[in-house]
């Protein structure tokens, strides 16, 4: 697999980074884990053709982990002018989630002829799921966002990638890390007592029990910011906006 980070950042670009947006290139095809609100310029930064994308998966409904969606269908549409399909799984709720999020911003585009077919997958936590080739299983975190919020893990038969989401701690994580070939894990504020993200305080000390090969922290606020080199020093690595991991 090969990661490129087109954003990693929080809700409020801390450090100037985008929302959350990874592009996946695996075995099977290319997928787009979370697609937040700064997604389709992220990308477009980065020089990622979304036109690659074969599938969209998304851990939650907060607008920066799938508020960039209209704007990646829209761009799809009338500029990347797609034809091929493209499949986005998510949570239950997402489909009216998202038409909802279409007609708030672009009113009546509902009712668009798409040029290319695009379906939404909704995955009930703890039920494995086939996307694309890929085997998907998702559990439900504690972050809440309207609907389930998920970690997820997808395997390619070949390699793993697990993704925690938003969360504060919760043992949920640890049969979505264990044995990944790589963890992305957030990790929101350096130390406090938060609800519905995690702080480096509490994953410094789950490290052991998570079991994953490798552990990359993202969506840090600029207090975690500040401490990077003592995550290092952990042996976890940084997520960064244009960082590019081969695993």
């Amino acid at each position: 697999m090969r990661l490129t980070i087109a954003g990693c950042g929080d809700a409020f670009g801390s450090g100037g980074r985008f929302n959350t947006c990874f592009w996946l290139e695996t075995a099977k095809g290319t997928l787009l884990v979370d697609c937040g609100a700064s997604a389709l310029p992220a990308l477009k930064t980065r020089g990622l053709d979304p036109n690659r994308i074969d599938g969209i998966v998304l851990s939650h409904l907060h607008g920066d982990h799938f508020g960039g969606l209209p704007f990646l269908l829209l761009d799809a549409q009338f500029l990347a002018r797609r034809e091929k399909p493209l499949l986005i799984a998510g949570p239950p709720g997402t489909r009216a989630r998202l038409d909802a999020l279409l007609e708030v911003f672009f009113p009546k585009s509902g009712g668009t002829k798409w040029r290319f077919p695009w379906q939404v997958m909704e995955v009930t936590p703890g039920q494995g799921a086939e996307l694309l080739g890929h085997s998907l299983i998702t559990a439900e975190v504690v972050h809440g966002s309207g609907a389930p919020s998920t970690a997820l893990r997808l395997s390619d038969g070949e390699k793993v990638f697990a993704y925690s989401g938003d969360t504060e701690w919760t043992d949920a994580l640890l049969p979505i890390a264990r044995e990944a070939d790589l963890f992305v894990c957030e990790c929101y504020a350096y130390a406090g007592k938060l609800t519905g993200h995690m702080t480096w305080e509490i994953l410094q000390t789950k490290l052991p029990a998570l079991r994953a090969k490798r552990v990359m922290a993202t969506h840090m606020n600029p207090t975690v910011l500040a401490h990077l080199d003592e995550i290092r020093a952990a042996d976890v690595l940084i997520a960064a906006d244009g960082l590019v991991l081969e695993f």
